[in-house]
């Protein structure tokens, strides 16, 4: 069962309190890929990168199953490239350059390959460019995933508001979803976001797990104490990854599969963490995955007498 995925391959220099890197390879397309395809193939990727793009990292992804067809490769120009400064806590950072280079004319093709695929997942970019994409396909999919974040409700409401309206699932942080709403109650504003078209909305709180929200019924997914988190980048988009990873695989798309699909999300994204860029991605294993689930099935898990 395909996945298509829009987002970005780029380049990024990450600073952390653990380490810093110059340039490594990132972007949201990038992680989604890396994360999804450890569920399910082919992951059909639409993108945009220059001719400084490394030949491996694109050899590695079709190794992996994910079909590149999509992404247009820029003679002569850059790719998109992000560097960034975490502080301490790891959940704050600075954003100190973005260079968009190729992604500045980016009008992202579906190609015909590309048609009938079932699941979307529509990477954090502009609303204009996740409207083009939904726009193209023949047939609309079963299920669209939007990411977004507070730029793009700041900057591009009007066209923001259009993409709610036509997709299922939204992904937002606590923070972009009290802004979009206006509401400080994390409840509240799930049901003025719900308003807007998303059949479901997940709040991403960062270490403290994420909320999966659906007409009246709530479900809370707590993150997995880790010892070392080296590089939260990218760990949104892996969890988006293993998210629709999970329901592409299944075909299931009821309210409790969702709740299974945001553990096995958690659990690639905790892996992302550990180290930069999407390294630990490539290094882990489907029994790695397993036993870190069965981690998260302990977390949640206990007995109780009830008096």
């Amino acid at each position: 069962m395909s996945v298509i995925t829009l987002g970005t391959m780029a380049f990024d220099a990450i600073e952390t309190p653990f380490g810093k890197i110059d340039k490594i390879v990132g972007g949201s397309a990038t992680y989604v890929a890396y994360a999804a395809t450890h569920l399910v193939q082919p992951v059909q990727q639409i993108s945009i990168v220059g001719s400084d793009f490394p030949e491996e990292e694109m050899a590695e992804l079709k190794k992996r199953g994910v079909q590149l067809e999509g992404v247009q490769i820029i003679p002569d120009q850059k790719s998109f490239f992000w560097s960034g400064k975490y502080h301490l806590d790891m959940n704050t950072r600075d954003t100190l350059i973005t260079d968009l280079n190729v992604l500045a004319d980016f009008n992202p093709i579906v190609p015909d390959s590309y048609q009938n695929s079932e699941f979307l997942m529509l990477g954090n970019l502009m609303p204009r460019l996740q409207i083009s994409v939904i726009k193209q396909l023949n047939k609309r999919p079963k299920l669209i995933v939007l990411d977004t974040m507070n730029f793009w409700m700041e900057t591009a409401l009007v066209d923001l508001e259009t993409v709610l309206g036509l997709i299922d699932v939204l992904l937002i942080n606590d923070s972009e979803a009290r802004l979009l709403s206006g509401e400080f109650s994390l409840v509240k504003a799930a049901k003025k976001i719900l308003q807007m078209g998303p059949k479901y909305l997940i709040i991403k709180k960062g270490e403290h797990g994420a909320l999966l929200f659906h007409l009246d019924h709530v479900f809370f997914a707590p993150a997995l104490p880790l010892e070392d988190v080296f590089d939260p980048t990218g760990a949104g988009d892996t969890f988006a990854g293993g998210f629709i990873g999970h329901l592409a695989r299944t075909k299931d798309l009821s309210f409790e599969n969702m709740k299974t699909a945001i553990i096995v999300g958690s659990a690639l994204a905790s892996f992302c963490v550990e180290k930069f860029g999407p390294q630990r991605l490539k290094e882990i294993t489907k029994a790695d995955i397993d036993i870190r689930l069965r981690e998260f099935v302990q977390l949640v898990n206990f007995d109780i007498d009830l008096v």
